[in-house]
């Protein structure tokens, strides 16, 4: 694969080492460099200031919200707050209750087991983590037919954060196990604007106001596409000899990569599109659209509605999804009342 190939400009469904590399020397190690998600940021902080003054471990933590707004970083930013050690894994990565205890028995006290796309755990290892997080204990058998036996194996208190795209598939034990539960928001256009500016000074990059309002302004409420898309225009602008990344090369640049003035890429203009053309706007049931344009269900539940339905462009009906009268407008598509 080519250093530069991207499924998708904007979801990123492929990613390359130079893209990991990238988000991590990005990411802030604490609060007061986190941009953006205020009011989580004023919660946690509390928190972990009472956690630290009772020296004690911080209650578990439940991230939720659509893909890229920060949660892993938000997990790191945690840890390096409460000044401890931290272990990351997915839930598709914990295939049995054997990988869990693996995974805990490396914890030291007050440390942070993260856990991404939690609510993939398969069904045993959830309960397992059942009495680990509210005593601080497991039960695992240890052989097998008549020698089996149960064994009690005590763990450091510890703080489990989990993070999910989809927290309505949490089962309601899970759910009611973390102290701490936080919604992750779209990012206003001023906080994306911000967040640009900041890596365009890690990366030595000259951008002026125009340039980094109207990349924040197309990133979908969404720092890893602002990223990403800084990284993308700062190639096209340094191939045409800009001195400084402006308003100009930003929309030369994004229109060769397909992204319009909404932030909408070539699968959303297709959803929308095809739910116009052939549903007459709907309404339309997820898995009849996601078979007519060749994307999964849930990666079009997942990574294109929320963003979407955010803008007023989708909505959800009992009967389907719907597209809204302002999308026809900004396709341009005649509508009037009656679609």
């Amino acid at each position: 694969m080519d250093e530069y190939e991207d499924e998708n400009i904007l979801t990123g469904a492929v990613q390359d080492l130079g893209e990991v590399s990238l988000e991590k020397s990005l990411r802030p190690q604490y609060l007061s460099q986190y941009i953006g998600q205020q009011a989580v940021k004023d919660e946690l902080s509390v928190y972990i200031q009472a956690a630290k003054a009772r020296s004690e471990s911080l209650d578990h933590v439940l991230l939720y919200g659509p893909p890229g707004l920060g949660k892993t970083t938000l997990a790191m930013v945690i840890a390096n707050e409460m000044q401890v050690g931290i272990k990351t894994t997915s839930g598709p990565a914990i295939e049995k209750p054997g990988d869990l205890i693996a995974l805990l028995n490396e914890l030291e006290a007050g440390d942070i087991l993260f856990i991404d796309e939690i609510h993939r755990l398969p069904t045993q290892v959830e309960e397992m983590l059942y009495s680990a997080m509210e005593d601080f204990f497991v039960d695992i058998v240890i052989g097998q037919g008549p020698t089996a036996h149960p064994v009690h194996f005590p763990l450091p208190p510890f703080t489990l954060i989990g993070a999910t795209t989809r927290a309505g598939m949490l089962s309601a034990p899970l759910r009611d196990r973390f102290g701490i539960v936080a919604h992750m928001e779209y990012y206003t256009v001023s906080d994306l604007e911000e967040i640009v500016k900041r890596t365009a000074g890690i990366f030595d990059t000259t951008i002026v106001e125009s340039g980094a309002h109207e990349i924040g302004r197309r990133s979908r409420g969404t720092p890893r596409i602002a990223n990403r898309l800084f990284k993308r225009i700062r190639d096209f602008a340094q191939v045409a000899d800009k001195t400084a990344i402006d308003r100009e090369i930003v929309d030369y640049a994004l229109k060769l990569l397909h992204v319009d003035s909404e932030g909408l890429d070539a699968t959303d203009v297709k959803l929308l599109t095809t739910m116009i053309e052939q549903y007459h706007g709907g309404p339309v049931g997820i898995s009849a659209l996601a078979a007519n344009i060749g994307e999964e269900a849930e990666t079009l539940e997942s990574m294109y509605e929320p963003y979407l339905m955010q803008i007023g462009f989708l909505q959800r009906t009992p009967r389907g999804r719907v597209v809204a009268g302002i999308a026809y407008q900004h396709l341009g598509f005649a509508w009037s009342e009656e679609e």
